[in-house]
């Protein structure tokens, strides 16, 4: 079996930087114990307002921030920032704005409602990850995307930046969240989602939904394989209407062996299916 070895793990929370949660925890040890085998991984999370900048030590990468991001005819600075995680030899970059991140909690207001402009928010995080891995010059062959924050990725890798060379050849896993949003769409979502060749047309053959969890069904749509973090009778239905490659949830202590065998197994039907289409 060819062995997947460049890792690009793009989540929206994890331990330290956020309290222990079952997402969290998975978005930790899954780099950390891919790193582990071997592999050269690269990992990117939202810099939530929640985060403490001076205690986790992140500072700011001038060389990679800068670019402004035009959503819904609106522009976003995009600023880059970095720490480390010394016991865990991992380091970590982070998509921060003043509007989307910096001042604010991650999913809900203080008052603990979602925030009506959380897609704008994982459109910004989808777009601020991949912008920046172009600028990194590093070529992922494996693109883990974990939880809603992330749910864009799939879509616009196999849509508008499917020809970058950075993301060419790459193949795609999507993880769901262990708690979809709840909210319903905002009226403006197709153009919020609209982007070079993506728009809303790319909902097309998805259930009917008009609330938040569309963006879940969008991540599965597009993605070559899908990890589940828990059991979910309706996303496993659809993952398999779909016919994605589908790796159940694992228990904490098989994640080191589990993961990157998925990991190489969608590499390698990715890597079959160009040798079948150059016959």
């Amino acid at each position: 079996m060819i062995k997947a070895k460049k890792i690009l793990f793009i989540t929206q929370e994890m331990v330290p930087y956020l309290p222990e949660s079952t997402m969290a925890n998975f978005g930790r040890k899954i780099p950390e114990t891919t790193q582990g085998r071997s592999r050269e991984i690269r990992t990117f999370m939202p810099k939530w307002g929640i985060i403490n900048e001076r205690r986790n030590q992140l500072h700011e990468v001038i060389r990679l921030s800068g670019m402004n991001l035009i959503i819904d005819d609106t522009d976003h600075p995009l600023i880059i920032k970095v720490a480390s995680i010394v016991s865990a030899h991992m380091q970590v970059y982070f998509i921060d704005n003043d509007d989307y991140f910096s001042k604010r909690k991650m999913v809900c207001d203080e008052q603990g409602k979602e925030y009506a402009d959380n897609v704008e928010r994982a459109v910004f995080y989808a777009r601020g990850v991949l912008e920046t891995v172009k600028k990194l010059r590093w070529v992922p062959e494996i693109i883990h995307c974990q939880g809603w924050m992330s749910s864009i990725v799939p879509l616009y890798i196999k849509t508008c930046y499917a020809e970058e060379p950075s993301f060419r050849d790459c193949r795609v896993i999507y993880t769901p969240s262990d708690e979809p949003l709840q909210n319903p769409l905002p009226e403006n979502y197709p153009g919020i989602l609209h982007f070079r060749n993506a728009d809303i047309s790319c909902m097309e053959g998805l259930p009917n939904t008009t609330d938040m969890s569309a963006l879940e069904l969008l991540g599965i749509k597009y993605a070559d394989g899908v990890s589940m973090i828990k059991p979910d009778a309706k996303l496993d239905e659809f993952i398999q209407s779909m016919g994605k490659p589908c790796l159940p949830a694992q228990n904490p202590e098989d994640y080191s062996t589990a993961f990157p065998a998925f990991y190489d197994k969608i590499w390698s039907e990715g890597k079959e299916d160009e040798e079948d289409e150059d016959e």
